[in-house]
């Protein structure tokens, strides 16, 4: 059974539950003042129960399980290093709120009520906006400060080992269609990261989303070959959200 119909059936009973309790208090209180022509209690109770369980039939799902499933999809398209960035940026933004918020509670009505919600709102998001912008900076640095930890003055194995954990191999659009980047990345040949543009991601969605059969089906491939990447675990995959300002093509945004 559809998961979908069951969050139907369970709100409809309990907005009908709702609905028969609310209809029978209103039409005891509304038969209270004896109004000629009133509806009696027996039907204001059928006709709010009723109505109840036609909204629980009809809008359960936009608030349960249609949600989560875009939160997911969106989830699922989002690198973990943007989600990290995400939830560093809105802790930061609701410390500093934090501090904002007892003395601007102190103004008087309604100020002291309003303005430290509005400020948890605008320093959220731009905690959020901030750290996600500069995400591979912030990340650039903590990772300088790991590596400036005990031990970190060691001599590499090989001359060349360092540069090799370091490096960083960017994609293209074409590459990821081609699909042999991934049967490589399963030998362990390559060193260091894969990163592939926001941009890349973009038109490869695009080619997926074509028109044309041919071009589809070679767009749809490159997202299969992407999701195959991510989840290798000889090489991370990072997705970089860096776009380059006053050029429209993506080979040119690459050089």
């Amino acid at each position: 059974m559809n998961i979908e119909f069951i969050i139907r059936l369970i709100g409809m009973i309990v907005l009908a539950i709702g609905g028969v309790v609310w209809g029978q208090n209103l039409g005891i209180s509304a038969n209270s003042n004896a109004v000629p022509g009133m509806l009696t209690v027996e039907q204001y109770t059928f006709t709010f129960g009723l109505l109840g369980a036609l909204v629980g039939l009809i809008l359960t799902p936009y608030v349960t399980t249609r949600p989560v499933r875009a939160v997911k999809s969106v989830l699922t398209r989002v690198s973990a290093q943007t989600l990290s960035a995400s939830l560093l940026g809105l802790i930061s933004g609701l410390l500093v709120a934090a501090l904002f918020s007892f003395p601007i509670s102190l103004l008087p009505k309604p100020f002291g009520q309003i303005l430290p919600f509005i400020g948890v709102l605008v320093f959220g998001y731009l905690g959020v906006a901030v750290f996600v912008t500069r995400q591979d900076d912030l990340f650039s640095i903590l990772s300088s400060f790991k590596g400036a930890g005990p031990g970190s003055n060691k001599e590499p194995a090989a001359g060349n080992a360092n540069w090799a954990d370091n490096r960083t191999i960017l994609l293209d659009t074409s590459v990821i269609i081609d699909g042999r980047i991934a049967d490589i990345t399963r030998t362990g040949f390559l060193p260091g990261s894969l990163l592939i543009p926001r941009f890349v991601l973009n038109e490869l969605q695009y080619i997926a989303d074509s028109p044309d059969a041919l071009r589809r089906q070679r767009g749809r491939r490159g997202m299969e070959v992407l999701a195959a990447l991510q989840k290798e675990p000889t090489i991370p995959v990072r997705i970089s959200d860096i776009d380059v300002e006053g050029m429209r093509e993506v080979d040119d945004k690459l050089v």
